[in-house]
């Protein structure tokens, strides 16, 4: 992790450099017209925002972007991911050196960039070209903020085909083939996957059966789960022992609270659509 004095330009530019090392695309339109250098940064998007997996390396012509970078030309590594931002963004100040030390830091510390890596490592060895990387969307443990995942819980590597046995939330990560995936809100590495410097380890997010407990650590309740919209006001709270990567985070955070606010409100309309249907199915 990082230690001592933080670089100024890392702060004022997190988002970018978030941006250079997130795993996942953002799907949502974001509305720069409010920053016009008289008020407070603003961080603002219109309409429902998602994330989205490519695929292990691009289509032949196109440049490496996002998850790829992990895995595709990495000999060249902080020159791609500096290309790969400065082609969709004004972004000439970015330090290379910085780029540098949050590969590396990422590297040693982020469960999923080494998942990546591996898979690399894979297809180097074995010149495999039918390699999938499947992100599993289940967890056999009881995922607390702290309790981080093994690379065996989140992740395996497939060689050859994929049965339709597969979780409905788990994510295929194909070699070449297969377009962008869409990740559901309720995969437990949604929010890790596009905020690696707010997700340093790689941790869960919100997944589906957290169970609510007290300050001793007992079940409060065995049959109530935590909802996502008490998680993550949870989650936003600054608390004396804990780490405060998040609350630390300057427009980075705001970026997060943003896409947790729409995951929330993705969450209530796709239960309110469920329970019309069923009230409809009920009346006919």
């Amino acid at each position: 992790m990082l230690v001592g004095n933080v670089p100024k330009s890392l702060k004022t530019q997190i988002r970018s450099y978030n941006a250079m090392l997130a795993m996942t695309s953002m799907g949502g339109k974001v509305d720069t017209r409010v920053n016009d250098g008289r008020g407070p940064y603003i961080y603002r998007l219109n309409g429902q925002n998602h994330h989205r997996i490519g695929t292990l390396i691009p289509a032949d012509g196109q440049t490496p972007h996002f998850a790829q970078l992990y895995f595709y030309d990495t000999e060249n590594e902080v020159q791609n991911r500096m290309n790969a931002l400065r082609s969709s963004q004004s972004n000439s100040n970015l330090d290379p050196s910085i780029v540098d030390t949050l590969v590396k830091m990422l590297d040693e510390s982020n469960i999923l960039v080494k998942l990546f890596r591996i898979a690399r490592d894979r297809f180097k060895e074995g010149d495999i070209h039918h390699l999938r990387l499947r992100l599993i969307g289940s967890r056999s443990t009881d995922g607390r903020e702290y309790n981080l995942p093994t690379s065996s819980e989140i992740a395996a590597i497939v060689v050859g085909d994929i049965g339709v046995e597969n979780e409905q939330r788990d994510v295929i990560v194909e070699y070449k083939d297969g377009g962008l995936k869409r990740i559901n809100e309720l995969h437990p590495s949604y929010m890790a996957l596009q905020y690696p410097l707010l997700f340093p380890y790689g941790e869960d997010g919100f997944r589906l059966g957290i169970l609510y407990r007290n300050v001793n650590g007992r079940i409060h309740n065995t049959k109530d789960f935590i909802t996502m919209r008490e998680y993550y006001a949870y989650r936003l709270q600054e608390r004396e022992g804990e780490g405060h990567t998040l609350i630390y985070g300057g427009r980075l955070f705001q970026q997060f609270d943003v896409d947790a606010y729409t995951c929330i409100e993705g969450a209530r309309l796709m239960w309110v659509r469920r329970n019309q249907r069923r009230l409809r199915i009920e009346l006919c």
